[in-house]
């Protein structure tokens, strides 16, 4: 596996960059024939699944649906307009759920929502980066996107009040000579990225 060296703000080479992570991009044009068989779909949520949370709460799970199948079917229901355009075309679409809250209580008549976890939205957050390394891996692409109905598919799925329809990926290989651009749409994903200085807030090698 080839490695991207990266550099420290004085232009000396330092620990190496994997592939994975440094060739990495949101496709938007994906290969309408290719499929996914069951195996690699399991593949994919195991990946998931062994991601870090806080206090081994794991606050996740996933509908997954592989083009052709009724829950790839119903997923394309609820897409917005703009995600219609070139989403169905992957091969895999994975809608993404957090656990939100613990079984209501009921006190005096009135329904009390419990947190059932704080950090539930950050680490779905992980869950999902490890299925997009795990995928690129394999060859995949997967861009995530949050242009659809999420109380449709949670409706659609009968999603329990407790659990939220938080973002959907659409996963496959990428297609044509520009994956990265929608077609008629923006670029939707870029490899531009801002410096490591930039994104660094305090840190002792860059001058706090």
């Amino acid at each position: 596996m080839r490695n991207h060296t990266t550099a420290t703000p004085d232009g000396l080479a330092t620990v190496p960059l994997l592939d994975l992570l440094a060739n990495r991009f949101s496709a938007s044009d994906f290969d309408p024939h290719h499929e996914l068989d069951a195996a690699a779909v399991d593949v994919l949520l195991d990946a998931a699944r062994r991601a870090p949370s806080a206090g081994n709460s794991q606050p996740w799970s996933f509908i997954a649906g592989r083009r052709g199948d009724r829950v790839h079917d119903a997923l394309v229901r609820h897409l917005a307009p703009s995600t219609r355009m070139w989403a169905p075309r992957a091969a895999l679409l994975i809608a993404n759920l957090a656990h939100r809250y613990i079984d209501t209580d009921t006190a005096g008549g009135t329904e009390e929502l419990i947190e059932y976890s704080e950090f539930a939205h950050y680490d779905l957050g992980q869950a999902v980066a490890h299925l997009t390394v795990q995928a690129a891996s394999m060859g995949l692409s997967v861009h995530q996107f949050r242009a659809f109905d999420r109380d449709a598919v949670a409706a659609e799925f009968e999603v329990p009040t407790t659990w939220e329809v938080v973002t959907m990926a659409a996963i496959g290989y990428p297609h044509g000579d520009s994956p990265r651009v929608p077609a008629g749409g923006h670029a939707s994903s870029t490899a531009d990225r801002r410096s490591v200085a930039d994104v660094t807030w305090a840190a002792a090698a860059h001058g706090f």
